[in-house]
């Protein structure tokens, strides 16, 4: 089975984890110890930066699917000639670090010139800004499905608007992402990721929302061993196959 094959069928059961290097993380180390914490544990892929020598660097070390996100559609474009599993326009926390915010039309803008680099082939993922109205962004989530898009990430509150640091903020982070999934999927056709703030508490809440997938990065890459990050997403896995056995129960 191809990985894309199995990325798919990952989704489809609802129970897909992706691993969040960081789309500005260019730590060399951090890296290795989180794809390697992924492939481990048993994920479903991997979400890197766009520079060519990280993505090398994924490609050597595990099977899993490789995400590559970025805002910029020549860096996507050459991920994809590089052999990516997908893209992803998205994982804006680079932007909110410097106070910046990305709008709906950005988003479109980026979502059309990358398509048009990449073709309709690619899988593409795009990230809905956390910080406009539920009302905006359940649009901009019809727009992008209209254009081919094949998954839409949830996000939480800005960093800005966090008020809390900690294992509180991420819960903050957590439920306005869960909140966003909710109101997405009943507006919306194709898959939605939940992200931002996800634990193996809040990957449960995520999943019994009707996520398709959650998306994890910083309670597992700000860790400082393999051995950690691979427990903590080994435990994120296991709240997804928890949530897919029971609905296979029921049926």
């Amino acid at each position: 089975m191809n990985k894309r094959t199995k990325l798919m069928q990952s989704i489809e059961s609802k129970s897909m984890v992706k691993i969040i290097a960081g789309i500005d993380n260019f730590d060399i180390e951090n890296i290795k110890k989180v794809i390697c914490a992924a492939d481990m544990a048993g994920a479903d892929a991997v979400d890197i930066a766009a520079r060519e020598d990280i993505i090398t660097l994924a490609k050597e070390l595990t099977d899993v699917a490789i995400f590559v996100s970025s805002i910029n559609p020549e860096e996507l474009e050459m991920a994809v000639k590089m052999g990516v599993d997908a893209i992803e326009i998205g994982n804006y926390d680079a932007l909110y670090k410097k106070g910046l915010r990305i709008t709906s039309q950005d988003v479109l803008d980026i979502t059309q010139k990358t398509r048009n680099l990449v073709g309709d082939d690619v899988f593409l993922s795009v990230t809905v800004p956390g910080h406009i109205d539920i009302v905006e962004q359940i649009q901009l989530a019809q727009q992008l499905e209209a254009m081919g898009v094949n998954m839409i990430q949830s996000e939480g509150a800005s960093v800005a608007n966090v008020q809390n640091t900690g294992a509180r903020g991420l819960l903050e982070k957590a439920n306005v992402s869960i909140a966003n999934t909710i109101e997405l999927t009943r507006n919306i056709d194709i898959p939605v990721m939940t992200a931002s703030g996800i634990t193996s508490t809040t990957a449960s809440m995520a999943f019994a929302a009707g996520a398709s997938g959650v998306g994890v990065g910083s309670c597992i890459n700000k860790l400082s061993s393999t051995i950690e990050m691979a427990a903590t997403a080994r435990a994120i896995v296991e709240a997804g196959q928890k949530i897919k056995a029971k609905k296979e129960a029921l049926v």
